[in-house]
């Protein structure tokens, strides 16, 4: 481990904290062998505080950071968002501190340790939250299809049984999307000139999107809104992703072949740059697959390399 670390631009573990230290391998002795190692920590509770020796996970996370509260419908039980967010978003939070500390390192030749919490991570995706609550004791809670504070934006059922996203917000959106639909007297309305007018209202305005959509499907709600330049969408299931043409114009589906020679969709490149796009080079590696060519590059033998596995120490 030493050795790999000795020559290695960025480090990461997502150990208990003090596990790396127990192990003779925390951040003063790495950094003794390597000063420009970039050292990503990511734990459920950071590497410091008094929560800090808790076991965390993404799932626990979410929900002391904030999110699993607002998640679902009101006065029902909190819903999980249906995916690994918490991981994700301390994933990107981690690849964000491991640029800035490369940069930092490009002007002052010294690495650093970067700690993202997993709950910390869910967190700063609070938006405003917590200004809400400290300047007027506002305590958000779940809004299940709707957006807080925004009117309107909803998601309004339509004749064949699907949902119609509707963002309407906007001052001159919503008078044309009220045109659409056939309420000229909404448009009209000096109370609903603005969001705080249309807020006060807006169970009225929800209402009267809904029974306009519910007569027609998203199809054709969609091409109404569409033409009338008011942002709308349908509610994309993993088929539909599979099918639009837009992710396939932005290279978002990609294809790879797997050992068998099956062919297999995986998600393209995201964010894509201009100058260094990337691209996928090969499959992702079995576990183990580059053991022995990582260790023969720090110098280790074949039979050096051998006995570790027998020991159980490498895969």
């Amino acid at each position: 481990m030493r050795q790999l670390a000795a020559d290695a631009d960025v480090l990461i573990e997502n150990f208990r904290p003090g596990a790396m230290e127990s192990w003779g391998l925390g951040p003063d002795e790495l950094f003794a062998l390597n000063p420009r190692l970039v050292m990503l920590r990511i734990s459920g509770y950071g590497q410091s505080g008094p929560y800090r020796d808790r076991p965390g996970f993404g799932v626990v996370a979410e929900a002391m950071g904030g999110l699993r509260h607002l998640t679902g419908e009101p006065g029902r039980v909190p819903v999980r968002v249906g995916v690994s967010i918490g991981d994700t978003l301390a994933a990107l939070h981690g690849v964000i501190g491991i640029l800035l500390a490369l940069h930092h390192r490009h002007q002052s030749g010294r690495g650093q340790v970067v700690d993202v919490a997993l709950y910390e991570a869910v967190f700063n995706c609070m938006e405003s939250l917590l200004p809400e609550y400290s300047a007027f004791g506002a305590v958000r809670g779940p809004a299940g299809s709707a957006m807080p504070g925004i009117v309107p934006t909803n998601a309004y059922p339509c004749r064949d049984g699907g949902y119609a996203l509707v963002a309407g917000n906007g001052d001159s959106i919503f008078k044309r999307l009220m045109t659409v639909i056939g309420r000229a007297d909404l448009a009209a309305d000096p109370q609903l000139a603005d969001n705080a007018g249309r807020v006060a209202r807006a169970a009225e305005l929800d209402e009267a999107i809904g029974a306009w959509t519910a007569g027609r499907s998203v199809d054709e709600v969609l091409a109404a809104l569409d033409a009338a330049s008011v942002p709308a969408g349908r509610i994309y299931t993993v088929a539909d992703i599979a099918a639009d043409p837009h992710y396939r114009a932005r290279a978002m589906l990609a294809e790879v072949t797997m050992e068998d020679g099956t062919l297999l969709t995986v998600p393209g490149i995201v964010p894509k740059l201009s100058e260094t796009p990337g691209g996928h080079r090969r499959n992702a590696p079995r576990l183990g697959q580059d053991t022995d060519d990582v260790l023969r590059e720090v110098g280790l033998t074949s039979e050096q390399i051998e006995a570790l596995k027998r020991r159980g120490i490498v895969a």
